[in-house]
Order: C-alpha cells, then sequence, then structure tokens
C-alpha cells in the first residue's frame, strides 16, 4: 500500500499547478492533504476511483484536513471529539481492516508563540492520548504537517532557531512523547542523517539552496514498523512550500 501526504497550502491552488497530474502519475491508495483551506463542496476534483473525506475549519480560507482512498474504510471520523480542538479542521481518521490512518494538521505555535501554550499543554497532550486509545483497538498511521522540527538534523539552521516557532524546546518535548509512546518516525528507518526537508521559507530562495526544515511525518506504531517498506520525501514535487512524503507498507 502506497500512502502519500502532502499540506499544500490551499487546494485550490495547488489544483493550478498540476496536483491532478501529481496524483496520476504517483497512483497513492491514499492521498493525505493538510491546509486545504476550503470546504469540499467548493472544490472539483476530477479523481476517478477514489472517496474523499473532508473536515474544514468554521473559519473561512483557513487550515483543513482532506483523505483521499481508493479503498473505502470502515469508519470515518473527524477531529479529536473534543469541542475545543475541533473547530479548526484538523483531523480525518479512517478505519481499514489492519490499522487506523490519521490524518493531522497540526497547529501552528505562531510567530510570537502566542499559540504554544495551547499547542504545548493541551493539543500535543490531547492528540497523543488519542492515537494511543485509537492503538488499543488496531495499529495506528498518522501523518501530516506536524509543524514541528524534532531534533537538530530536521532543520538547515537549528542555532539560530532555537526559541523559534517549530522548534522550541516544548515542541520538540511533544514530539519525544510521541516516540516514547511507542510511535516511529518512519523517515528515520530509513535514513539517518541531515539535509533532507519537507518544508522551505519562500523568502530568501530558500527551496533552491536546501534551506528548509522538516515537519511533515509518517509515524507508525511499534508493531508495524517491521511492515515499512519505504519512507520518502519527494522533494522534487513543486505547488506548495511543503513537499509531499510518502509510505510503502
Amino acid at each position: 500500500m502506497k500512502i502519500i501526504s502532502w499540506n499544500v497550502n490551499g487546494i485550490r491552488s495547488v489544483l493550478k499547478k498540476g496536483f491532478l497530474d501529481f496524483v496520476k502519475k504517483q497512483k497513492p491508495d491514499i492521498l493525505c492533504i493538510q491546509e486545504t483551506k476550503s470546504p469540499g463542496e467548493a472544490v472539483e476534483l476530477d479523481l476517478k476511483g477514489y472517496e474523499g473525506f473532508w473536515d474544514h475549519a468554521e473559519k473561512k480560507g483557513y487550515s483543513g484536513t482532506l483523505t483521499l482512498t481508493k479503498t473505502k474504510p470502515l469508519s470515518v471520523s473527524y477531529g479529536l471529539g473534543i469541542k475545543k480542538h475541533d473547530s479548526e479542521g484538523r483531523v480525518v481518521t479512517t478505519e481499514f481492516k489492519k490499522f487506523y490512518l490519521v490524518n493531522v494538521y497540526v497547529p501552528n505555535s505562531k510567530r510570537k508563540l502566542e499559540r504554544l501554550p495551547y499547542r504545548q499543554k493541551e493539543w500535543d497532550v490531547d492528540f497523543l492520548k488519542y492515537c494511543k486509545k485509537l492503538e488499543k483497538k488496531k495499529p495506528v498511521i498518522f501523518c501530516g504537517d506536524m509543524n514541528v522540527a524534532h531534533t537538530e538534523i530536521d532543520l538547515a539552521n537549528p542555532k539560530t532557531n532555537r526559541k523559534t516557532h517549530g522548534f522550541t524546546d516544548e515542541e520538540r518535548a511533544g514530539f519525544d512523547n510521541i516516540v516514547k509512546a511507542g510511535f516511529v518516525d518512519t523517515f528515520r528507518l530509513f535514513e539517518k542523517g541531515g539535509g533532507h526537508y519537507t518544508w522551505w521559507s519562500v523568502m530568501g530562495n530558500c527551496r533552491a539552496r536546501n534551506v528548509g526544515w522538516r515537519i511533515d511525518y509518517f509515524c507508525v506504531s511499534q508493531k508495524l514498523a517491521k511492515s515499512v517498506k519505504k519512507a520518502k520525501i519527494l522533494k522534487s514535487v513543486m505547488g506548495s512550500d511543503h513537499c509531499p512524503v510518502l509510505l510503502e507498507i
């Protein structure tokens, strides 16, 4: 099974930049999209064979997740089941025979870190609890824009970004907790070195210079780690400030 995750920074925008050709070329079994910025009824997707499940924010033009799948899920749910988190369209969970797939767009702590307390003390805690609760029934795969570079090799300039949103000690500790809870960062099963990024600032020609951050992930329950065949960053795919990431399992 091939699963792809991509923060598209606006589904209507990326549709004008070769999105459909990308899907038809890659032929993923499941495609998880973050930051759609649009409800499903406002978008016409010409993708035969896929069924789409949208979770959109109450605020227009903001956040939003979409899971497109060729295999009909056994069940679908939206959000974490906690009201304070679930107005921003950040989670779609699809259940399949052997696993749950959680498509997530984690809240950004913001430039002045005004959302860091919410992110650290509420969202991160509740999201991990949610995944562990699912895991009691069957293994879990979660993927998406986690809005954190976990370690120093996950961004180009760690020393100058120590207190920057996406690389604060608090956010990194949140990812530490994910690992301690038994979830595996699949990319690190295959690649131990640095220089591999999934997001680049649109300023300063950062993408061409590969001055970026790895903030998009596929994580799996420990039980599934041995089944992972491939975990890649599709860095050549354009259309967003993020590039897609891929899991074959």
